[in-house]
């Protein structure tokens, strides 16, 4: 769906990308996320078509777009950080100023309106005035915007910025939702753990270069390999132990009171048959999980740098 390859910009004498390579794939939602001056927003606002770059090369749909941003907008919905202005419409007026930008009048205006209008939750509100509806509804107002002219991208900028918890689910489920029914989401966010449980791959930029990305759960199961499985024990605990000296794939152990740390390089298959081991033994197992990290874990690992300016 996306595709970025070199992608280079400078201000002045700062780098903000450098060489960034990137791709999304059709119906997916890709989390992406670096600290404060890697080059997030400046990524965000050229997909966008809001900004120049000097270098690279971007791919939407198979299609180059060789800096052609009118071609770049007409394929991208966005969602900013805000809100924006026009709060003083109705709206369906405000959706139908939008649609009209997009050179869809009349009718299939106000029939675009209602249709995106019912895709966010919102049918029942078309005559209620825009600055009237809570934060959570001028968001999904604003998702409702950037589809009205049926894109084949939807870019969020933290489109949770400000919202309640509750009012952030349920805006996750309707980015899931929208996902079902064939759109390709690129999100930028903090909330790493939101990211977590919505996206289906991840991408982590650090000073202006992608360091990491691919599908969360391939990524999140590479990293957790190499934490050990915690096991813990009613009775038998010397047995335990013996049997995981003997495993051949168990590298070192560790054990706190009834609980053990096992280094173990084998594959979920092994795991499972070392589980059996245990059984077998005698040994009581009351829980046996292999320890997992988190995203925020691994992007902390992973862009410990200090801050700057974006």
């Amino acid at each position: 769906m996306l595709k970025i390859e070199n992608l280079c910009k400078r201000y002045g004498k700062f780098q903000a990308l450098n060489g960034l390579n990137m791709e999304v794939k059709e119906g997916e939602i890709y989390g992406f996320v670096g600290p404060n001056g890697a080059g997030k927003t400046t990524t965000i606002r050229i997909v966008s078509g809001l900004l120049t770059f000097d270098s690279g090369d971007i791919w939407i749909n198979g299609e180059r777009t060789n800096g052609n941003y009118t071609q770049l907008k007409s394929m991208i919905g966005f969602v900013p950080d805000f809100f924006g202005v026009y709060e003083n419409l109705k709206v369906t007026e405000y959706l139908e100023f939008f649609a009209a930008a997009y050179g869809i009048y009349g009718h299939e205006g106000r029939s675009r309106s209602l249709e995106v209008l019912d895709m966010v939750g919102l049918t029942g509100l078309e005559d209620k005035m825009v600055d009237a509806l809570s934060r959570g509804m001028q968001q999904r107002l604003c998702l409702a915007r950037a589809l009205v002219h049926k894109p084949q991208l939807l870019v969020l900028d933290e489109p949770c910025s400000g919202l309640d918890p509750r009012t952030r689910r349920e805006f996750q489920h309707l980015l899931q939702r929208l996902q079902k029914q064939g759109y390709s989401v690129l999100i930028s966010s903090h909330i790493l753990s939101e990211l977590s449980d919505l996206s289906t791959s991840i991408g982590i930029i650090d000073q202006g270069k992608m360091v990491l990305q691919g599908g969360i759960d391939s990524i999140m199961l590479s990293i957790d390999s190499a934490n050990p499985i915690r096991i813990s024990v009613m009775h038998h605990l010397k047995e335990a132990v013996e049997v995981l000296r003997k495993n051949t794939l168990t590298n070192r152990i560790s054990i706190d009171h009834n609980v053990i740390a096992a280094w173990f390089d084998g594959s979920p298959e092994e795991e499972s048959y070392l589980l059996k081991e245990l059984v077998d033994a005698g040994v009581l197992v009351t829980s046996f999980a292999r320890e997992h990290n988190s995203l925020e874990s691994l992007f902390f690992h992973l862009t410990d740098t200090e801050e700057g300016a974006e």
